[in-house]
């Protein structure tokens, strides 16, 4: 019963991974949906995002866990605006946890230094290759000041389902082609 309930865990986290798999126009539109919406939720975190010199969106991030978990999503780095290349975020986790997940990630980087790092990197993992600071809003949509100085800013959002996780500890970003 046991490598059976392995077995499903893996086909499960490998069947969201190869779903999830877009074209580049598909990602595209789904990150100007989640900038869209993004702006609505956080006019603050805009301000912000127009001073970073790169933003990496990942506009549908799923987890699933049952006992293991695992997450994945596919997105692109935007420089001015512009998607400059693709990549996907996937994650494992152990310990009490069952559900799924969907949430919106969105990566500041907001020195050329902490960008050039992340574009230069061959898997980039989130609190090993470089420290990203969560933003929590405050009330009337303020951000933390100190949270603003940091070289690399992330938010999580739009986060429904059943399991409750924000963070982005971990995840390993790789770069795709698309």
């Amino acid at each position: 019963m046991r490598q059976i309930k392995w077995v499903l865990l893996g086909v499960l986290i490998l069947s969201c991974g190869f779903a999830n798999a877009a074209s580049k126009e598909v990602i595209d539109a789904k990150v100007r949906e989640a900038l869209a919406i993004f702006a609505k939720e956080s006019p603050a975190g805009i301000e912000l995002m127009e001073k970073a010199a790169g933003v990496l969106v990942f506009p549908d991030v799923i987890k699933i866990g049952f006992g293991l978990g695992g997450e994945y999503g596919e997105g692109s780095l935007l420089i001015d605006g512009e998607p400059q290349a693709y990549y996907s975020t996937a994650a494992g986790s152990f310990g009490f946890q069952l559900g799924a997940q969907f949430k919106t990630e969105l990566i500041l980087f907001m020195t050329d230094a902490s960008l050039e790092r992340f574009r230069g990197s061959n898997g980039w993992e989130a609190g090993v290759d470089g420290s990203v600071a969560l933003v929590t809003v405050g009330v009337g949509g303020a951000i933390d000041t100190k949270t603003m100085q940091k070289p690399i800013v992330g938010f999580v959002f739009s986060n429904r389902g059943l399991m409750y996780n924000l963070t982005l500890e971990g995840s390993k970003i790789t770069k795709i082609d698309r």
